[in-house]
């Protein structure tokens, strides 16, 4: 009986062939329905594009294990990306090994080649994160020496449960409001640096002891996103509040759904103005989202979203909506020693 030595490997998605990239597609939806039985299948092809996204700005080395030749079946794959502008100290990274194949060291030898990655980068950070529905996560990133530095509840929502009188109160404004509400899936050229200003809101969520700078968006970012969720075959309903005295964004929410997967829709930010606040803008956002969800999302049951323990607002108005507890995702990062 002989034993295979199975070897990381740099992975290019952009210069790898189609089979190569579908092979990682399948890696990554047989782990992701493992961690989740109950959810829509992802798709391997969706999966295979969106390998190649890369926001304007930002770099990307990929790694993974192969059982045989490259394009064969893929048994870990890993990634690590950095922004080349901002947060030069930091990266993040992600790394799945298949279920079948865990506990025979992959996982560290990917974990090796990824911080060996960082190093030759100069970051002297990798952050990344683990959900609580794969316990064993946790204890690979004690073991790699990390640290957790931001909790957050992953709370689900059944539209069907959330009450119109509810609705119909958070979408009531004041005669003569001086606010309306914009529906983009995308962003018009004319609100592009206005979009880019309001995401950027997203700076004063709590970010835990998270070692990293306040981020900067620009409208070539915002249109690479909108392609690249295009590309990827979902779809991203964006609500955002317009203060029509001084033309400014005052605040925005998002979701992203998959005709393919329709049961579920991801909350992505959610985001008003500080200087906006207490004026109801935000659950007027998210009562309209419900509302648009349920008539232009056929087939939507639930939505998923995370909010940081400490954002106590924004949990506020989830829960008010109905959202529950349905898993915890922490944050974690890793100093490399040596490092400036």
């Amino acid at each position: 009986m002989t034993t295979r030595t199975l070897t990381v490997t740099p992975f290019d998605p952009v210069a790898a062939s189609p089979a190569a990239r579908l092979a990682v597609g399948h890696l990554l939806t047989e782990s992701h329905a493992f961690a989740s039985p109950e959810e829509p299948p992802h798709l391997p092809e969706r999966e295979a594009v969106s390998l190649t996204h890369l926001t304007p700005g930002d770099a990307m080395t990929h790694f993974a294990i192969w059982d045989g030749e490259e394009g064969a079946r893929a048994l870990g794959w890993a990634r690590l990306e950095y922004s080349l502008t901002q947060n030069l100290h930091a990266a993040h990274a992600r790394l799945i090994v298949h279920p079948a194949w865990r506990r025979r060291g992959l996982g560290q030898g990917l974990a090796r080649a990824v911080e060996e990655a960082a190093r030759r980068e100069g970051r002297r950070l990798i952050t990344f994160g683990t959900t609580d529905r794969l316990p064993a996560g946790d204890a690979f990133a004690r073991r790699l020496g990390a640290e957790p530095a931001l909790v957050l509840r992953q709370s689900q929502l059944d539209l069907a449960a959330v009450p119109d009188t509810l609705l119909d109160a958070w979408v009531a404004r004041p005669e003569g409001d001086a606010y309306r509400l914009h529906l983009w899936e995308r962003i018009p050229e004319e609100f592009l640096e206005r979009a880019a200003d309001v995401f950027m809101v997203m700076n004063t969520a709590p970010r835990g002891d998270l070692d990293v700078d306040d981020f900067q968006i620009t409208p070539e970012m915002i249109r690479a996103w909108d392609d690249m969720i295009a590309e990827a075959g979902e779809v991203r309903p964006l609500l955002a509040a317009e203060n029509t005295r001084t033309g400014q964004l005052a605040g925005y929410t998002e979701v992203f759904w998959s005709p393919e997967r329709a049961a579920l829709v991801y909350q992505g930010a959610t985001a008003v103005r500080p200087s906006e606040r207490g004026q109801g803008l935000g659950k007027w956002l998210k009562a309209a989202m419900i509302r648009h969800v349920r008539t232009h999302c056929p087939g939507a049951r639930v939505i998923r979203t995370n909010n940081a323990h400490e954002n106590a607002a924004m949990l506020g108005i989830n829960v008010a909506l109905g959202f529950t507890p349905w898993a915890e995702f922490t944050e974690w990062q890793m100093r490399l020693d040596g490092q400036g």
